[in-house]
């Protein structure tokens, strides 16, 4: 993938973004609260799905390598293995569905619903890696698992959504005029 150099420092520039928002976060149980979800949707709907992918997968990777960008200054190996691994892993493919919604160089999503259903849909699968994930580490059922990892999440990601979709299209304009 050939990409120019106002493409590479928008990647960059929502990676850091990612890398900012990650470690934000309020412990509300085996799961945290936090911004990171709100900045992959962000990444996706203003990059595109390959760009945004990408530019998840580079977050990932600098908390992988040890920078304390995940929930709460965390970062390294044991945080991708852990318990809340899966929703980690799960940024990828909701940043993917999300950047299905936008056409490449395009100011704009055609029709405006696509954006908050395409997030709404990678937020599905996101909750279903994190959540399987999660019941795999902890050996919880699944309705323990979605009382503790999804259902205390959806009126916040459902505004994260709201605030990235009104959000996104401007930046979108910005760039691609």
């Amino acid at each position: 993938m050939k990409m120019s150099t106002k493409e590479m420092v928008t990647i960059a520039v929502m990676a850091a973004l990612l890398c900012v928002a990650g470690p934000l976060s309020i412990a509300i149980g085996p799961i945290p609260l936090s911004l990171a979800t709100f900045a992959v949707y962000l990444a996706g709907a203003v990059l595109g799905a390959k760009r945004g992918t990408l530019a998840v997968a580079i977050y990932l990777l600098i908390g992988l390598v040890g920078v304390p960008v995940f929930s709460a200054f965390s970062g390294g190996l044991q945080k991708l293995i852990g318990v809340t691994g899966g929703y980690l892993v799960g940024y990828l493919p909701c940043a993917l569905i999300t950047g299905l919604a936008v056409k490449k160089n395009e100011a704009e999503p055609k029709p405006l619903f696509k954006l908050p259903l395409y997030m709404v849909i990678g937020t599905a699968v996101l909750y279903a890696i994190g959540t399987a994930w999660f019941m795999i580490q902890t050996k919880n059922n699944l309705a323990s698992a979605l009382m503790l990892c999804v259902v205390p999440f959806l009126v916040g990601d459902g505004i994260k959504i709201i605030a990235a979709t009104l959000l996104a299209l401007p930046v979108r304009r910005a760039i691609y005029r």
